[in-house]
């Protein structure tokens, strides 16, 4: 396979944290709706989105070199809202895609890199959780008129395909170091 070439994943029973291989209708419509109002605001909505994920895990901040030793109060630091708004967006983005065709669709190169820097940094299962859970909170807090428990479970049911796909990428890296050492 070329190394920019579009891979799709389709999430299937049997991943580690399996995802629903039917997403309803109604969860569709509620994810590309809630994405299309979030994403009109993205950077705010990324930097609460990362003031979440280290309200609920301080020590996330911990993973980025630009969060350690600085007196700059993080909605201000320029690398954190850069990184904040790219991980906001690949996440709706592809909850999005999802809806659209029930699988997501990356570039190769894209995906092995994420994984391989999430390895790198100690990044383990129980992190995406932390992230899921800010995530949650996020979209509560920014569509309050729209939050519901449907809304809810279409937002967990999105990320946790996506969160499987690079988890999967993660663990067949980690397995392919541990066979390469030997």
């Amino acid at each position: 396979m070329a190394q920019d070439t579009p891979v799709s994943f389709v999430p299937v029973a049997g991943d580690a944290n399996p995802a629903p291989k039917v997403y309803s209708k109604e969860s569709v419509q509620l994810v590309k709706q809630s994405w299309a109002i979030l994403s009109k605001d993205a950077q705010a909505n990324a930097v609460a989105f990362f003031k979440n994920v280290f309200e609920i895990a301080p020590a996330a901040k911990g993973f980025f070199y630009f969060m350690q030793d600085t007196s700059v109060p993080f909605e201000q630091n320029p690398k954190l809202k850069s990184h904040a708004l790219q991980v906001f967006r690949l996440t709706g983005d592809a909850a999005a895609q999802l809806g659209d065709k029930g699988a997501y669709e990356i570039l190769e190169s894209r995906l092995h890199k994420l994984a391989a820097k999430h390895l790198s940094k100690g990044v383990q299962d129980a992190h995406f959780e932390v992230v899921k859970e800010a995530l949650l909170q996020t979209i509560e807090e920014g569509l309050p008129e729209l939050w519901s428990p449907a809304l809810k479970s279409a937002w967990a049911d999105a990320y946790d395909a996506l969160a499987t796909i690079l988890k999967n990428e993660m663990h067949a890296q980690a397995a392919a170091a541990t066979k390469a050492e030997v």
